[in-house]
């Protein structure tokens, strides 16, 4: 059924707003928790993979009370409002941690602000997920969906790299150890995704309510079900595939939003502003990369696409180690002009990871024979960001283990060579080696 560009539009806006402040998070909690507040890299990364880790297995628990919800308005709607409201909410209390109080205080705020943040950010992710699955089985016209939903969660991505540049600046080039910026762009995040989210709320409720999912009588289950399903779809090559390969593949996106500001800051000496213009044109490049790819994929297919995509990106990777291993040499102006182009591309090639995943995702539940790929989208499409997230948890707990056993010290504006390599290895490294596994794992799904 062909799904009208409206309806693409007021579905996929709603991402944009989740998008925003779950990449505020990302972005910057890490940098925030380590290098403003001063708390042990270990805690945090203890503190957002256990948030993280939560947030993968309430992904299936919501999917499952959203698939078996009977309201006025829908199964996926109800979830939706309570996840926008909450989310706004939330937001700004994570960054209003008390600068003074004792590292211990600041480690359990930074941990329930975030756990509660991470459970709102599920209550919309979701059920939003499985409403643009339901949307079509046509496997284009399912492509065209998810590069409009990812066209505007990239847009999402970018805004705090712009709330960055506008609220972070100072007179020596350091906004970015200013706590003021965060809570501005908290407050500005979280203004953005009320708006956008209310107007995915509304603007597909015609959907929900008009064209319900067909009702097929089923056994009755208990929530316990949810975890036995995931390990059920394991059994099968081609989901197993596709999840394995999301989860490996996205361990590049946790590391360069843990801890690239760390490497821009403290190796190439970038300031708040060259910052922000570098992750804004990684941002930017995957925004274009969608058009570009999903008419490469009607002509060769969508796991040759991906693979495509992902190799561009790390041959742009490899260029950027040879210019860390000789940035000694190279005035910081110079580095950043050289870097730009480079991460312009390394966003273009990465970019099939926000849309194809989810696509061929979608295509293999619509050729599973079993009835319960039907009626458990939520449950499904839970299980398909539980397994990146549980990988992503266990990312953000080895990268805060690693900023302590390199001795990052958040005291000190300018860190020693060897740390300075140590953040190099652990991005650089980090993620080639994850989006050359991810390749490997592809390159076994069958079209």
């Amino acid at each position: 059924m062909k799904i009208s560009k409206r309806e693409k539009f007021y579905y996929g806006v709603g991402n944009l707003g989740y998008s925003t402040v779950s990449s505020t998070l990302s972005n910057f909690i890490m940098f925030f928790g380590t290098s403003v507040l001063g708390v042990s890299g270990t805690l945090v990364g203890i503190a957002v993979s256990i948030s993280v880790l939560w947030d993968a297995i309430s992904d299936p628990i919501i999917g499952y009370y959203s698939d078996n919800l009977n309201s006025s308005i829908g199964k996926r709607h109800p979830y939706m409002l309570i996840g926008v409201l909450g989310m706004c909410a939330i937001n700004l209390i994570v960054w209003l941690v008390p600068a003074s109080a004792p590292e211990s205080i600041k480690f359990v705020w930074i941990l329930v602000s975030l756990l509660a943040v991470q459970t709102f950010c599920t209550c919309f992710s979701t059920p939003h997920l499985a409403l643009g699955l339901e949307m079509s089985q046509d496997p284009h016209e399912q492509t065209s969906i998810q590069c409009t939903r990812t066209i505007f969660q990239l847009i999402g991505m970018m805004l705090p790299t712009i709330f960055m540049f506008i609220f972070m600046p100072n007179s020596d080039g350091q906004g970015q150890l200013l706590t003021e910026g965060y809570v501005n762009t908290a407050y500005a995040s979280s203004v953005i995704c009320l708006v956008f989210g209310l107007i995915t709320f509304f603007g597909t409720l015609k959907r929900q309510v008009c064209c319900p999912a067909p009702q097929v009588p089923k056994k009755k289950e208990n929530l316990l079900s949810v975890f036995n399903d995931f390990f059920k779809i394991l059994k099968k090559k081609q989901y197993k595939i596709v999840i394995f390969g999301y989860a490996v593949s996205l361990v590049a996106s946790s590391i360069l939003t843990a801890a690239g500001m760390h490497m821009f800051t403290y190796c190439f000496h970038f300031d708040s502003r060259q910052i922000s213009i570098c992750m804004g044109a990684l941002i930017i490049s995957a925004v274009l990369a969608q058009f570009f790819w999903e008419r490469v994929s009607k002509r060769i297919g969508k796991k040759k696409t991906l693979i495509r995509g992902l190799s561009v990106g790390i041959i742009a990777i490899f260029v950027v180690w040879g210019i860390f291993v000789l940035r000694g040499l190279i005035p910081t102006i110079v580095l950043f002009y050289l870097n730009l182009p480079l991460i312009f591309i390394i966003g273009f090639g990465t970019g099939v990871l926000y849309s194809f995943p989810m696509s061929m995702f979608s295509d293999v539940m619509a050729k599973d024979d079993e009835a319960d790929a039907k009626n458990k989208v939520g449950v499904y499409s839970g299980i398909m960001t539980l397994a990146f997230k549980i990988s992503n948890a266990l990312s953000l707990v080895l990268i805060g283990v690693v900023l302590d056993l390199i001795k990052f010290s958040s005291s000190s504006p300018v860190q020693p060579l060897s740390v300075q390599n140590g953040l190099g290895l652990l991005v650089i490294l980090g993620c080639l080696f994850s989006l050359g596994a991810s390749i490997a794992i592809y390159n076994k799904f069958e079209e």
